[in-house]
């Protein structure tokens, strides 16, 4: 199993100095990729946690830390499809594809607020349709030489788009989502899934069974999908007893990781983004730093 780490975008540590030094730190201790994610917006009426208050842009975010690694794996987990057009982001993925070699994978999600929904001015009806039409229209602009592509939601009008992505047919689609019919569109039209930050890991092998099942029915193999988990990571300097999946000792949290591996997960990055003792506004950068450092030292992949 695959060990990935999520990138500084979030809270007082999501500066340009520690992105860089997380990402150039990740990739000398042997991870196999950075995570970012998705928010718009944080509402004034209504809490959804600290790690949405402050958010970067994730595509510029891995932009700007693919000048300084080579290596490393750069994923979006996730972006949400309603909020582009496909042949907008289409451009923006294939740009950070050219200028990273070759390192991107994409994740794709829906979106769920209604508030980031009215600010881009798209109706949060029928997102599944949506989101099924926009990876075809995906896939058509990145391997078509003379792309055309009418759909019910979107069109491109037979035309040239170039350059194409470094990766082919095209990179990596991965589909978030947590409802039944989320996990089935991913098993029938993706490379894979990720879960979210709230998934049940003591469950997540359920969700990963419903992929593969789609995927076999929809005549796939369902061994070469990928299953990313979001691990919301919190070390603590001794054991728990009382505790999560992936909170505790490094010892209980590599425990954690191999039973995911178990259960068919092919990749957990573990994300520090949703830890207050490095997000939280009143946290100093270097502190946060430090609680990064120790993380990333503690659970660095095994030679």
């Amino acid at each position: 199993m695959r060990l990935g780490l999520g990138l500084p975008v979030s809270g007082a540590w999501a500066t340009p100095e520690t992105m860089s030094y997380v990402a150039t730190r990740a990739e000398e201790l042997g991870y196999d990729s950075l995570w970012t994610f998705q928010r718009l917006l944080h509402p004034l009426d209504e809490e959804w946690g600290r790690a949405y208050h402050a958010v970067l842009d994730p595509i510029t975010a891995l932009a700007y830390v693919a000048a300084v690694t080579s290596r490393i794996r750069l994923g979006l987990a996730i972006v949400n499809v309603p909020y582009y057009s496909p042949i907008v982001l289409s451009k923006a993925l294939t740009t950070l594809d050219i200028v990273s070699h070759g390192r991107l994978d994409v994740g794709l999600g829906l979106g769920w607020t209604p508030q980031e929904f009215a600010a881009v001015g798209v109706s949060l009806a029928r997102r599944g349709a949506r989101g099924e039409e926009f990876v075809h229209a995906l896939e058509a602009i990145w391997t078509q030489p003379e792309v055309e592509f009418h759909g019910e939601f979107y069109d491109v009008p037979r035309s040239r788009v170039q350059p194409k992505p470094v990766q082919r047919p095209h990179p990596p689609l991965l589909l978030g989502g947590t409802a039944e019919a989320a996990l089935r569109r991913a098993g029938r039209i993706s490379d894979g899934w990720i879960s979210s930050s709230r998934t049940d890991l003591s469950a997540i092998g359920t969700s990963i069974g419903v992929v593969r099942s789609a995927a076999l029915e929809a005549g796939r193999d369902a061994d070469a999908l990928r299953f990313v988990v979001r691990g919301v990571v919190h070390l603590t300097p001794d054991p728990q007893v009382d505790r999560k999946a992936l909170s505790g000792s490094a010892a209980q949290i590599r425990e954690d990781l191999v039973k995911l591996a178990g259960v068919g997960v092919t990749e957990v990055f573990l994300d520090l983004n949703y830890d207050p003792r490095t997000v939280s506004d009143d946290v100093d950068e270097q502190a946060g730093l430090a609680n990064a450092e120790l993380t990333m030292t503690e659970l660095a992949p095994q030679p």
